[in-house]
């Protein structure tokens, strides 16, 4: 018998006549699996945010589900709850190797979805699970030192290279960071004056090379509302 995993679904899209092509996210990373018979009750099941209890046969990458259940009440996210989780969906699906084991990285985002149906604020959550990803994917860097190792100065400004970290820099310029926010940032400190907007950005520059520079759908969803939420 194939072990049962916890699951979410990530992605899911049409394939053949009655099957949908599903991405999920597991403790053994992302699985992209065939379930057919889309069309019925595994169909109804198989969107995002609901915890699952899943079992894939085969032996290739494209495995076919061969049991998938409801391992608990759905989350309901509406709002900006759902374009925050559609995003972190997108970040995963576009981003995760697949079928590389990321026990961690799963247990945050199994936590980040009731927060997100509980409406909790949302620019926290969505920053604190960016910076996790990156650490998970092994691009992360610190926050209160600078590429070389030295405590990072509260009055000093830097400049974030992804490849290094964080480099000093001597005048203000476009994209540079003061040194009190990444302090902030460190100590997750979203009350501190210009946190939050500067771990936006930093976020951006700090993901833009692993996106490969194709536009994410879910940030475009979020500028064509009316209300958009600042991702």
């Amino acid at each position: 018998m194939n072990p049962v995993t916890p699951a979410f679904v990530l992605h899911s899209r049409a394939y053949r006549e009655t099957s949908a092509l599903v991405d999920f996210l597991t403790p053994q990373g992302r699985l992209r699996a065939v379930l057919r018979g889309a069309r019925g009750r595994a169909g109804t099941l198989a969107r995002p945010f609901v915890s699952l209890e899943l079992e894939l046969r085969g032996r290739g990458e494209l495995k076919n589900v061969a049991r998938l259940e409801s391992a608990g009440i759905p989350w309901m996210l509406g709002g900006e709850a759902l374009f925050g989780g559609l995003y972190l969906n997108e970040l995963l699906v576009r981003l995760l190797p697949a079928e590389d084991p990321q026990p961690a990285l799963f247990e945050h985002y199994a936590a980040t979805v009731p927060a997100l149906a509980a409406n909790r604020p949302l620019e926290p959550l969505l920053r604190a699970f960016e910076w996790r990803l990156l650490d998970e994917l092994g691009y992360g860097f610190a926050l209160d030192r600078d590429s070389q190792g030295r405590p990072i100065d509260a009055d000093g400004l830097y400049r974030l290279q992804p490849d290094a970290g964080l480099e000093p820099v001597a005048h203000l310029q476009p994209g540079i960071f003061q040194g009190r926010e990444l302090l902030a940032m460190a100590e997750a400190d979203w009350q501190a004056p210009g946190a939050l907007a500067a771990a936006k950005r930093l976020m951006r520059q700090a993901l833009a090379p692993h996106l490969g520079g194709r536009p994410l759908a879910s940030r475009e969803l979020f500028l064509n509302r009316k209300d958009s939420p600042r991702d």
